[in-house]
């Protein structure tokens, strides 16, 4: 496989390491200091790119190389409320795009967890739910991707009626997701039932940026030779 490598920090020296470790060509890389270079001609040579950018600059990466006929691989968060966009250009084009806000196998484990815990919840009365997640500094968004996603699950599964403690008025009081950017710290999630009894929690902890580039490299072998949208879903 010979891939792209769009956005070369930390993630993208790691997603770097994974290719060559796997077998595949590392064909090209675009950073800030050369990102003319994310044309046509050069994504021509490539069977897929994977972008770890910024919530501000991923979108355009991304429709680049839907239009320029490159499967991608993105796992930028902060920016998927135009997600819908690229689905239709995706789409439009009959390209391939590969979308996670989080690409650690146990996080995503975590996903399902949280979706069926929330549908047993949406049954009990007296409880409230909250999220807490804690990343690096030099982490862009907030609160992050990962956060987002399971406060979207949940609202998704809760009972309009359920009776909650504090009788919120709608969905984003019901969920308050609280963030931390502390040091060097990867990624901490934690999902928390809390009654006037006693408290239930699902939590992750990610210990270092490898298994989020191994998710991502999964990910584009996966995406090489196929058409449409997929998620970590169809990867499992």
């Amino acid at each position: 496989m010979k891939a792209a490598i769009i956005g070369y920090g930390k993630m993208g020296r790691e997603i770097e390491k994974i290719l060559t470790e796997r077998g595949h060509e590392v064909a090209l890389v675009i950073d800030i200091n050369n990102a003319e270079d994310l044309n046509a001609e050069n994504l021509s040579r490539v069977d897929v790119a994977i972008e770890f950018t910024t919530p501000s600059t991923a979108y355009n990466n991304i429709r680049k190389c839907l239009e320029c006929g490159a499967a991608v691989v993105s796992g930028t968060t902060g920016w998927t409320s135009r997600l819908g966009e690229l689905k239709e250009l995706c789409a439009e084009k009959g390209g391939a795009m590969f979308y996670a806000s989080n690409y650690s196998l146990g996080v995503n484990l975590m996903f399902r967890l949280n979706r069926e815990l929330a549908r047993l919840m949406s049954r009990v009365k007296g409880y409230n739910v909250a999220i807490e997640e804690t990343h690096h500094t030099e982490k862009k968004d907030s609160p992050s991707g990962t956060a987002v996603t399971l406060a979207e699950d949940i609202i998704e599964r809760i009972d309009s009626k359920k009776e909650w403690v504090n009788e919120p008025t709608n969905d984003d009081e019901k969920i308050g997701i609280t963030s931390y950017r502390i040091g060097m710290t990867p990624g901490d999630h934690s999902v928390t039932y809390t009654s006037e009894d006693d408290v239930l929690q699902i939590s992750h902890s990610i210990k270092n940026r490898r298994t989020l580039a191994l998710g991502a490299v999964v990910a584009a072998e996966f995406l090489c030779g196929k058409k449409g949208v997929y998620t970590m879903e169809d990867l499992f």
